[in-house]
């Protein structure tokens, strides 16, 4: 067989898909609503995923939720009933604005504070953003 032939025979023999798969997932919440009160039990594990202050998390959710809320232990309790779905979206939306690199898309970020303003320092490449939104 000649080089043309292998090269062939190895085209074909290529699955039709292949799988994607990312080091880095934003997760999903876990939890539950107990009555008038939705408790998110996974909190503190999605923060650790984030490398982020639980605290800042907490912080932004339930300014964006527009509810009260508190950490009790490793739980987040947010005041009212909210769907997953609503809580989903704003844990991408954080994860967008203060986690992931806009350069180059990766989780490997740090959150600093120099003077008044948030910057989003990437380990990865290196680029230094400007956060805008307020927490």
């Amino acid at each position: 067989m000649n080089y043309e032939d292998l090269l062939n025979k190895g085209i074909k023999e290529l699955p039709e898909k292949s799988e994607n798969v990312e080091r880095f997932e934003i997760p999903k919440v876990k939890g539950l609503i107990e009555g008038n009160k939705t408790i998110i039990t996974n909190f503190l594990q999605i923060a650790s995923i984030f490398n982020r202050d639980p605290l800042h998390l907490m912080k932004f959710l339930l300014r964006e939720l527009a509810t009260p809320g508190s950490l009790d232990g490793s739980r987040l309790i947010i005041g009212r009933k909210i769907s997953s779905i609503q809580i989903n979206e704003k844990i991408v939306l954080y994860a967008k604005t203060f986690v992931l690199c806009k350069e180059c898309g990766k989780p490997d970020t740090q959150l600093l504070k120099e003077d008044r303003i948030s910057v989003l320092r990437c380990t990865a490449c290196g680029t230094r953003q400007t956060i805008k939104a307020k927490i």
